[in-house]
């Protein structure tokens, strides 16, 4: 069978030029939501290469599968945007963040055949997909994060370790323009800026990846709560042809199935994800039941496909840490997988572009304080009494400048609050505490921003002083030094009482858990048969 897709055809409103990626080999045009039609296909293997690791490896001859693995550096942006360590918990236990990027290179007769679009071959790669897989420390629950290839991000400056060739910063720009400027490793560096969550390690797969790795599970089971077929009578649609109820997809159907966007619910790139998410839980599964076969020949195939489908960074760079790594993840139940998706919100200035919300913001806060998104997190010993990454220095040694950020939609700034709190620092030890007038910001709760990680410890010292929850510190460029933020909350009064935290992940990140296997595909009426 032919594992050629059919064209999932775009409406008028879908067509237009490639973003220049700005890569080594220079920009090439394209439409953003074009390519979001193909962008999922990879998740899932990537995801389950990911889960499944390297079951296979003790039936195999270790350096022939090392062979196959290709490696890239983990970060390749500036060292002030990147995020800190992660902190150990209590019993000495950090998280895992592991970046999944799926590449629509085609710079191979493989891939150029399965993507399609012979003008672009050996262009510049665009990283279509992008997922954040988190492991919490104690290894009980596993998050992931997936980002829309079209959202809007600042990028940083990043230089590409094989050519020397230097991406300056951009602002505003696709997301998966990123790995066109040096490669993986400046994906790694937009997404650590973007979410001051620190990644361990990265792991990419293209077009043939996922085809290789789709065959040699031997199948993944969709389910539709009706007979669909993925095109109209204008030639729109992925040719997926399904009959009402569980089939397992393998293949070109595969490929149909993680594509297809007109015949699932209203036929938006929100209900083609959801579908993504399904695909992934029951690969997760399949996969979890393959590792605990006795068959050397299914492990053997399974283990070939992974490591010859796989970038790596230099940290999961061996057959060896790849199955340690294996170990760690299938310590999470499948009921503890939770999949989500960035909040995100039309961009009011580039059409069919996307920005990151408030919600989104809320979401990587949950991930970087490593608080499970499926709530059914134990009570957590607080994140007060763990050490910072760099130990602070002493209170009177710590500069710290103060902004008056009171006021608000209805109200002007509290007069004089910057100068107030300032004094509350110099009788506290904090001697070297200066009122800024220079800024006038505007946040609804009170803040501590620090530049680089070197002064993380010394802003979370002075939020313990305060009573300023962890939460509340975070790094941004865009201040030199620590940086209180006095908030809205705290107008008047010289102690100050935090907000209660609310740590439910937000119902805009469409959470879905692996467990599910009753999750079904709504189809659009114009679309059975």
């Amino acid at each position: 069978m032919s594992l050629t897709p059919q064209a999932d055809q775009d409406t008028p409103a879908d067509q237009g030029g490639r973003h220049g990626g700005g890569g080594r080999k220079g920009g090439r045009g394209t439409d953003g939501r074009r390519r979001r039609r193909r962008a999922l296909r990879w998740s899932a293997t990537v995801l389950a290469v990911v889960i499944l690791g390297t079951a296979g490896a003790g039936y195999l001859y270790y350096q022939h599968l090392n062979d196959n693995l290709k490696k890239d550096d983990l970060n390749i942006g500036d060292a002030k945007d990147r995020a800190a360590r992660t902190e150990a918990n209590a019993a000495g236990q950090t998280p895992l963040n592991i970046l999944l990027i799926g590449s629509d290179a085609r710079d191979s007769k493989e891939n150029q055949k399965l993507g399609g679009a012979k003008e672009t071959f050996g262009g510049v790669p665009l990283a279509d997909v992008q997922m954040l897989l988190h492991v919490s420390a104690d290894r009980t629950n596993m998050s992931v994060v997936s980002m829309p290839r079209d959202t809007l991000v600042d990028m940083p400056k990043c230089t590409d370790p094989d050519s020397g060739d230097v991406y300056q910063a951009r602002e505003r720009a696709m997301t998966n323009q990123s790995l066109g400027r040096g490669g993986p490793g400046c994906t790694v560096a937009t997404w650590e800026k973007l979410t001051d969550i620190h990644i361990d390690h990265f792991m990419m797969i293209d077009f043939s990846g996922v085809v290789s790795m789709a065959d040699a599970i031997g199948g993944v089971p969709v389910c539709v709560n009706a007979n669909i077929e993925s095109k109209d009578s204008k030639g729109h649609g992925s040719g997926l042809k399904l009959e009402k109820g569980t089939t397992y997809v393998k293949g070109e159907q595969a490929l149909q199935w993680l594509r297809t966007r007109y015949g699932f619910e209203d036929g938006s790139d929100l209900a083609r994800a959801k579908a993504q998410h399904q695909y992934m839980n029951a690969m997760v599964r399949e996969l979890r039941k393959s590792a605990k076969l006795s068959n050397p020949g299914k492990l053997r195939a399974l283990a070939e496909a992974a490591t010859k489908a796989l970038t790596v960074d230099p940290g999961l760079g061996t057959v060896a840490k790849l199955y340690d790594l294996a170990g760690e993840l299938k310590k999470v139940p499948t009921s503890r997988i939770t999949m989500t998706t960035m909040p995100n919100a039309y961009d009011t200035i580039q059409t069919g572009r996307v920005v990151p919300t408030e919600d989104a913001t809320k979401l990587f806060r949950l991930v970087r304080e490593d608080i499970a998104l499926d709530g059914k997190d134990k009570k957590k010993k607080s994140t007060e009494d763990k050490g910072s990454t760099d130990p602070a220095a002493a209170d009177d040694e710590i500069a710290v400048q103060v902004q008056n950020g009171t006021r608000t939609d209805t109200l002007a700034p509290a007069s004089g609050r910057a100068t107030t709190v300032a004094g509350l620092l110099v009788d506290k030890g904090f001697t070297r505490a200066v009122a800024d007038a220079s800024t006038t910001p505007v946040e609804d709760t009170t803040l501590v921003r620090y530049p680089s990680a070197d002064l993380e410890g010394d802003a979370q010292r002075l939020a313990k002083a305060l009573g300023i929850p962890t939460s509340a510190v975070e790094k941004s460029t865009n201040v030199s030094g620590v940086t209180l933020v006095v908030g809205a909350d705290w107008r008047e009064g010289t102690a100050y009482k935090a907000p209660k935290q609310d740590d439910r992940t937000p119902d805009t990140a469409e959470a879905l858990n692996a467990s599910d296997t009753k999750a079904c595909m709504k189809v659009d009426p114009d679309f059975t048969w």
